[in-house]
């Protein structure tokens, strides 16, 4: 991966991350279009790029993520993350094998796109409109939903939100608990691929970390991929949390089915593989 590549793939990543179309799944779809090679460094740097999206929530919404005294709402994250823990840890190699599937990115995504667009019909009602009435159970709840994200083109914003609809939440606020809970969720994500997880290169078990700093290459890629996320990161939550308060999801809905649609095609025409 080239110094291009991975700005392309960054800003790709920034954009969707936080929006309800699947950012792993553009990547995904942009490593192929940009004929990008499938090794153990574009896993690591498709999961690893999150890094900047996250720093992007924690600048924007630092007050919240400083105030000690209200300690449940970091209890409330740690609970709604739990099972996301726990089903990655479980799950870790079926999701890496997915993550090379384009097919199912483009199925996820048509699907999906369904739903947003019915989802504000069904969740007429919104009884919660602040995070200090998110129960625990209701966090826990949520973070159930957003395991539904590990399956590539899903989205993890969006599973999240519709969780959050789901639980009586506005839009509004379903989209702010799902960034935040972005923060512990990529957090773990990405320290488990850069710390814990073996990877095989040549025969031999070594970790994420090691794979990044193996070429200067490698380390150029990783640092332009989480500067340009960051930045393009905040720009797209300023631009969601305006735009679903006055549209709801039904654009981003049709946006899936179209992306969805069209990928099908490349793929069966033969001019993506």
């Amino acid at each position: 991966m080239d110094a291009l590549q991975a700005i392309i793939i960054a800003i790709v990543e920034g954009l969707t991350e936080y929006l309800p179309v699947s950012s792993t799944g553009h990547m995904i779809i942009a490593e192929r279009m940009l004929g990008v090679e499938s090794t153990n460094f574009t896993k690591i740097f498709t999961v690893a790029i999150q890094l900047g999206a996250i720093l992007s929530v924690l600048v924007l919404y630092w007050k919240r993520f400083i105030d000690v005294k209200h300690w449940q709402f970091y209890a409330k994250l740690v609970v709604a993350v739990i099972p996301a823990l726990l089903l990655g840890k479980l799950f870790s190699e079926k999701i890496d094998a997915l993550l090379e599937s384009p097919l199912t990115v483009a199925i996820a995504l048509l699907l999906g796109g369904v739903v947003l667009i019915v989802i504000d019909k069904a969740f007429k009602t919104p009884k919660i409109k602040e995070e200090e009435q998110i129960s625990f159970g209701k966090a826990f709840i949520i973070g159930l939903w957003q395991c539904l994200a590990m399956i590539p083109g899903v989205s993890r914003s969006a599973a999240s939100i519709i969780g959050g609809m789901q639980q009586k939440l506005t839009r509004s606020l379903a989209a702010e608990f799902s960034f935040f809970l972005a923060v512990p969720t990529m957090a773990a994500a990405t320290g488990y691929s850069l710390f814990l997880k073996n990877w095989e290169e040549n025969g031999v078990a070594v970790k994420g970390y090691d794979i990044i700093l193996s070429s200067s290459q490698n380390v150029q890629a990783f640092v332009l991929g989480n500067v340009v996320a960051f930045i393009v990161a905040m720009l797209a939550i300023k631009f969601f949390i305006g735009f679903l308060q006055k549209h709801g999801f039904r654009l981003f809905g049709w946006y899936r089915i179209v992306a969805g649609i069209v990928l099908l095609v490349l793929l069966w025409s033969g001019y993506l593989k």
